[in-house]
């Protein structure tokens, strides 16, 4: 072959290839995007290439295997058609039943199409879906998040248990980049957000649930969301006020200090209490538990 034919061939050949590959690789992420999670309950088709004897309708069992009959049973639950369809193969293969086993698995009946929401949104409770869809479009069926929703939430997944995170971000863009399917039978729990408190003479008190970006909430954030201090306020004497396995811890809190800019600010943990006392004396002497319990009464602000 003379030598320009023969490089404009292997050219054509490499550019073939990688447009196979390329599709090939798509083929395959748009399957595993698309594909539903066999679980236990579901009708299962299965057909035998040549070997219309094995063919069989039958049900996953609740410990997610499929009977058959050849090779006894194999765990089907958490896998897509085509994995199963392997898993058989190589049920057969092993068992020497087939010499070259071809197998196709086709769900006929999905019993869990539904997941569930629970927690903190506003329709919880089962809803149905018969198609992989992002976590975002199954929350907006529970009706969105709550104001005093967490944004940590989590996904378990149907016949694996398996636990994926998702932070609903208040950016747009990184809510929807980050954003991950949700199967039928999966449950998605949206924990309560973490309540701070603010209490004394402040223009709002109240507690406030942590529901920035960060589900992270400091002293001078709180302050501000508290309406800020009034007139009659004494920020030098403030406390702070912390639940531990012993009891209340309370401390000092050079909140005017911090408003000066002469301390640094502090982060807050969940059920502080951020107390400023009132001018007049009589205030300066309340104790923790007192405080605790104005704090467990306290009308939570979404601000």
């Amino acid at each position: 072959m003379h030598k320009a034919t023969r490089s404009k061939w292997l050219r054509f050949f490499a550019v073939f290839g990688a447009i196979v590959c390329l599709f090939t690789s798509a083929g395959g992420r748009l399957q595993a995007q698309e594909s539903l999670l066999i679980g236990p309950g579901d009708m299962v088709h299965v057909q035998v290439l040549d070997t219309p004897d094995l063919e069989e309708h039958s049900r996953v069992t609740d410990a997610g295997e499929l009977p058959l009959i050849l090779g006894g049973k194999v765990k089907v639950a958490g896998l897509t058609p085509e994995q199963a369809a392997r898993a058989i193969e190589k049920v057969l293969l092993d068992g020497n039943y087939l010499l070259h086993p071809q197998v196709l698995v086709t769900v006929e009946g999905y019993v869990t199409q539904n997941v569930s929401v629970l927690g903190e949104v506003k329709a919880p409770g089962p809803h149905a879906i018969d198609t992989p869809r992002s976590v975002l479009e199954v929350l907006t069926l529970a009706g969105g998040l709550t104001d005093i929703a967490d944004r940590k939430i989590m996904i378990e997944r149907h016949g694996t248990d398996e636990k994926v995170p998702y932070f609903f971000s208040n950016q747009p863009g990184v809510a929807l980049d980050t954003s991950v399917k949700v199967y039928p039978g999966d449950t998605i729990i949206v924990p309560k957000a973490g309540i701070v408190y603010a209490l004394g003479d402040v223009g709002r008190p109240g507690g406030y649930t942590m529901t920035n970006n960060e589900a992270a909430i400091s002293v001078l954030e709180l302050v501000a969301r508290a309406g800020g201090t009034n007139h009659s306020a004494v920020p030098s004497h403030a406390k702070l006020i912390r639940k531990t396995d012993s009891g209340y811890l309370e401390m000092p809190l050079p909140l005017s200090a911090m408003q000066k800019g002469k301390r640094a600010d502090l982060p807050l943990l969940a059920g502080d209490i951020v107390y400023v006392p009132f001018s007049y004396l009589r205030n300066f002497g309340l104790q923790s538990a007192g405080l605790a319990a104005a704090a467990a009464s306290a009308a939570v602000y979404r601000f």
